[in-house]
């Protein structure tokens, strides 16, 4: 017999949620945020200081216990959506979750981030959207000549529905075009999804829908590789149009044979 995995605190409480609202066929499982506490109380859990951060945990970072995994047919997963201020909804979707593909060569980039900022970035976002400032990676990535407009804006979309754009960028091309540019970054633990893509998408489209709007994932290999994405969503589908691995490295690390193997 195959010993049920021991769930922490998080995994507890969610899967509590979900089976107390699931039914076999199900799609969507909705909940509201309050339930957590009721969840906590009922399972006689500590409630966690940052109850937001349970949903977080599942929503970007780890996997959903495997109980509630196994309930998804072969081929989809479940993800958390909210869907108003306070309510949010399990929804079964094809597969989303984005890694980098380890075969990808490693475009050789000098590194022109600060010595300063190197020395006291940690291994978090923040670090990584300050090496892709400094290095103007958006714009190489896309050809186009952008500008950092804003970093965790914190704002709404339709219903209501708080989200976090992870650093926002507006460019234009050689033809005049504009382009709004909402970047998701990712360090550590945590895993790019179609959720935020999906909620970049729609401020996009409600604030600047006259703007071609570019969806760009960038995410931690290691320490100096970068992994970057432009995406598309189809019909819950993310759609990965554009892949990249850039290596920043000391300018005297990168000669000729470099750039003919990053054409």
């Amino acid at each position: 017999m195959v010993k049920r995995p021991v769930l922490n605190r998080y995994g507890k409480l969610i899967e509590h949620i979900f089976f107390a609202h699931w039914e076999d066929g199900a799609t969507v499982v909705e909940f509201e945020r309050h339930e957590i506490e009721t969840a906590a109380e009922t399972l006689g859990i500590a409630l966690p200081k940052n109850q937001g951060d349970v949903l977080y945990s599942f929503r970007f970072r780890y996997e959903l216990p495997q109980t509630i995994l196994a309930t998804a047919a072969e081929g989809t997963e479940w993800v958390i959506e909210a869907h108003s201020r306070a309510g949010y909804a399990f929804r079964l979707v094809p597969m989303n979750r984005i890694n980098p593909n380890p075969h990808y060569e490693a475009i050789k980039i000098p590194d022109a981030t600060p010595e300063i900022i190197t020395q006291y970035a940690q291994g978090d976002e923040q670090a990584l959207l300050a090496k892709v400032r400094y290095n103007r990676l958006i714009d190489i990535f896309l050809g186009l000549t952008t500008y950092s407009l804003q970093n965790h804006l914190r704002t709404t979309v339709r219903k209501g529905v708080q989200i976090e754009v992870d650093e926002l960028y507006v460019g234009i091309d050689q033809e005049g075009r504009h382009y709004l540019i909402p970047v998701q970054a990712k360090g550590g633990k945590d895993q790019l999804s179609v959720v935020q893509t999906k909620q970049d998408l729609d401020w996009c489209e409600l604030k600047y829908p006259a703007l071609v709007a570019f969806p760009v994932s960038v995410q931690f290999m290691s320490e100096e590789r970068i992994a970057m994405f432009l995406l598309k969503v189809e019909d819950d589908r993310i759609v990965i149009r554009r892949e990249r691995h850039y290596q920043l490295v000391p300018g005297k690390e990168i000669n000729p044979a470099d750039w003919i193997q990053g054409v």
